[in-house]
């Protein structure tokens, strides 16, 4: 399958692009960050992107969605990466949305994914409890009380948790930490009683939560998927949101390569453009190189995942891998080219340096997959 962009992906990047662009580029996020802004994104925004049809792009037809494949949220998070945007498409949108698609029975999807297609409904994932990502180490506790569930225990790093209307809680209905067997997928409101939030702003200036549960109950009907058998469920979930947060570092990547470039074209030392320095000439033909074969290893991962969810966890975990250690070199890059005035904060590159750091943690960073990888091999 060719690497690059149909003719229909092509429109949908173009039109994904001029609006981000034009509604939210890198200011957006400073002026939310400045201001405290207590939601930490635009509603105002996410109802306009959802009206254009971006928070529907995962969810089937029937539902009210348009019904695309993961490379079309790859594009959107492509956009989402060069301006930074606030929002809750990852965690709502691909995350969310695929979790539902893919574990939820019909009540679940007919209850849930028209609300997200039409932007109405926030969702998040709740895997991580501690400081790094270790989905098998979950223990969360879920015990059996009456017609249902009783939950206890707490999570970290939920994207954009205090805003969710819905979470989506992995928990441990049997076995102990560190195994696949015994883990469940649990639909919980956020209101509930005993569910306690606290908003956590990354160093980025985006969201995420605490979340504290203290014997919540739910009942059956809240499972999503089967009892004790969440553990695939819950690795395509995280391989589909692990291949669109290697997408957006690719945007990331692409846009401080682009602003580096503008600089050296301008910036003169010595009576010279910096840019005629043929060191610094070769550090940028070395690093736009990388960029384009992370973007190719990328869109390989998303493609695999359109064909087959199931079996497309190496080609994610080199994306993912690839993906984090690209957009690190990039932002170290844009920073050292632009000299000392790169690590002021009235000086954009630092927020993108900042943003490529938690998209290296998010879901696994490189030496993560990089093991993953091993042990897939046996080695």
């Amino acid at each position: 399958m060719a690497l690059v962009l149909t003719e229909e992906q092509s429109m949908l990047r173009d039109s994904a692009r001029g609006l981000i662009s034009d509604k939210a580029p890198v200011s957006h996020l400073r002026h939310l960050r400045d201001s405290k802004d207590p939601t930490g994104f635009s509603k105002e925004f996410w109802h306009s992107f959802a009206e254009m049809g971006f928070a529907g792009l995962l969810v089937p037809e029937e539902f009210g969605g348009s019904g695309l494949g993961y490379v079309e949220a790859g594009v959107v998070m492509e956009e989402i990466g060069r301006t930074l945007m606030p929002s809750p498409f990852l965690a709502t949108s691909v995350i969310a949305a695929s979790a539902l698609n893919r574990g939820g029975n019909a009540a679940q999807k007919s209850e849930y994914l028209p609300r997200i297609a039409s932007g109405s409904l926030l969702a998040t994932l709740a895997i991580d409890e501690g400081a790094k990502h270790r989905p098998l180490q979950t223990n969360l506790q879920a015990v059996r009380a009456g017609n249902g569930f009783k939950l206890s225990g707490a999570k970290a790093l939920v994207v954009d948790g205090h805003v969710a209307d819905l979470l989506i809680l992995a928990a441990r209905t049997g076995g102990t930490a560190g195994e696949r067997e015994g883990l469940t997928l649990f639909l919980v409101n956020p209101a509930a009683k005993g569910v306690a939030i606290e908003r956590t702003i990354m160093v980025d200036a985006h969201n995420a939560a605490r979340i504290e549960l203290a014997n919540v109950e739910v009942n059956a009907d809240s499972v999503l998927g089967e009892v004790d058998q969440g553990a695939a469920l819950l690795d395509g979930v995280l391989d589909i949101g692990r291949g669109a947060v290697a997408a957006e570092m690719v945007g990331l990547s692409e846009e401080v390569f682009n602003r580096t470039v503008e600089y050296l074209k301008n910036r003169k030392q010595f009576g010279k453009l910096i840019g005629e320095f043929q060191a610094l000439q070769h550090r940028a033909a070395e690093l736009y190189v990388d960029i384009e074969i992370t973007r190719a290893a990328t869109m390989k991962a998303l493609q695999a995942l359109d064909t087959d969810v199931a079996k497309a966890t190496s080609a994610v975990a080199v994306a993912k891998a690839r993906a984090g250690t690209t957009a690190t070199r990039a932002v170290q890059e844009g920073v050292q080219m632009h000299g000392g005035m790169g690590m002021t904060d009235q000086f954009d590159i630092g927020f993108f340096m900042k943003r490529a750091r938690v998209c290296e943690e998010l879901f696994g960073d490189a030496n993560y997959h990089t093991e993953q990888l091993a042990r897939a091999r046996g080695y």
